[in-house]
């Protein structure tokens, strides 16, 4: 089956919901049963069955079926929201004592959990240049238990050769897992290439309307009970709104990347041509630095990408960005909408030396016309010229 046919068919059983083509939302917290011995039986299914609200309605089960099919994963796990997905995902894994490998360009959160909330636990983190690959192997230790990777990198977007690390993983014993919001199961599927666990920011593109929290775990078989004792352990549950949401909006996900893909390389291609443009960061670019690698491994870029200026003054940016009709100043991305926000790595990162003619902007290209897009970028362009 192909993967457009698989996005609108997954997790979808009609047969079950009275003919209803969605799965429907099912608020419930108390699931009651009409006996001792169906109680008890149920009880030992309690991952597969519906038991208790925090373990999954219909309406989340049919989320993590959905997921799991385009991920090409056995199981997955629905969770509160992307972080919390990261931290499901890591946290099934490492325990007091161990270390962990996590890329220098990783999505801050995740960094943040591993020095505000794993050092505390005895678990250390060691941090590694993204473009390492199969020199991995030098980093692992004998207390290695997992390494995280991201590609491409949150703001910076550097690719990783991400079949050569996991190749070194699967020999030494340890997990691996990554953050696949960027390119969604639709562009790429990390089990394929050999990775253990796959979190989406379903928040994201899954959702794909910027109006539900939610993340999701997928996995093989032998490692869903410890996403799933991990994610319930901390009580980190999906409401059945933002699963249905979700699934909703994973049925257009295919048509919906396409354009984002489109739009995105129609303005990065512009963005290229500007004189106050110093560079655009962009696997999906012919000459982007990490471009052969997502060539050979993803089958299309989103959206997302980040642009760093010439130098430019603190109010000749805000000149540009607080007039831009078309690009919201946001923190997420992923919905249909275009969004605009500045970012400075060089606070975070402690491995590889981040170096910037200018400022950065990171932009999610929605689902404009591009024309318009560009237009509005170019009356910043003019504002930003002028206040300087």
């Amino acid at each position: 089956m192909k993967t457009e046919t698989r996005i609108v068919s997954a997790g979808r059983h009609p047969e079950q919901h009275f003919g209803a083509v969605n799965p429907p939302v099912y608020r419930a917290s108390t699931i009651v049963r009409r006996s001792l011995a169906e109680w008890r039986d149920v009880r030992n299914r309690i991952f597969d069955d519906v038991v208790y609200g925090r373990f999954g309605t219909p309406t989340t089960k049919a989320f993590e079926e959905a997921v799991a099919a385009l991920e090409n994963a056995d199981r997955a796990v629905a969770v509160s929201s992307g972080m919390a997905a990261c931290a499901a995902a890591i946290l099934s894994v490492v325990k007091g004592g161990d270390h962990m490998l996590v890329p220098d360009n990783a999505y801050q959160p995740v960094r943040k959990l591993a020095e505000n909330f794993l050092k505390p636990f005895g678990v250390g983190a060691t941090y590694y240049d993204p473009a390492i690959g199969a020199g991995i192997a030098d980093l692992i230790r004998d207390d290695t238990s997992l390494i995280w990777l991201e590609a491409p990198g949150s703001q910076t977007m550097e690719m990783q050769d991400i079949p050569a690390i996991a190749a070194v993983a699967r020999e030494r014993g340890v997990t691996t897992g990554i953050d696949n919001t960027w390119a969604t199961p639709f562009f790429f599927k990390p089990l394929d290439f050999g990775v253990d666990l796959s979190v989406n920011a379903a928040t994201k593109y899954l959702v794909g309307h910027s109006d539900a929290m939610l993340g999701v775990v997928s996995m093989r078989a032998e490692l869903f009970e410890k996403v799933k004792i991990t994610a319930n352990s901390v009580g980190s549950c999906p409401g059945s709104e933002e699963c249905y949401l979700g699934l909703r909006g994973l049925r257009t996900l295919a048509v919906r990347l396409k354009q984002h893909e489109a739009n995105a390389l129609r303005v990065a291609q512009w963005f290229q041509q500007r004189p106050e443009v110093n560079r655009v960061l962009y696997p999906a670019l012919p000459d982007d630095p990490g471009h052969a690698l997502w060539k050979r491994d993803f089958s299309g870029a989103s959206g997302l990408f980040s642009v760093i200026l010439e130098p430019a003054s603190e109010a000749q940016i805000a000149a540009m960005v607080d007039h831009l009709e078309h690009f919201g100043l946001g923190a997420s991305w992923g919905g249909y909408e275009s969004l605009v926000l500045p970012f400075d790595p060089t606070g975070y990162r402690t491995v590889t030396e981040w170096r910037a003619a200018g400022p950065c902007l990171r932009f999610h290209i929605g689902l404009e016309n591009p024309d318009d897009l560009i237009a509005d970028l170019e009356a910043g362009f003019d504002r930003l010229r002028a206040a300087g």
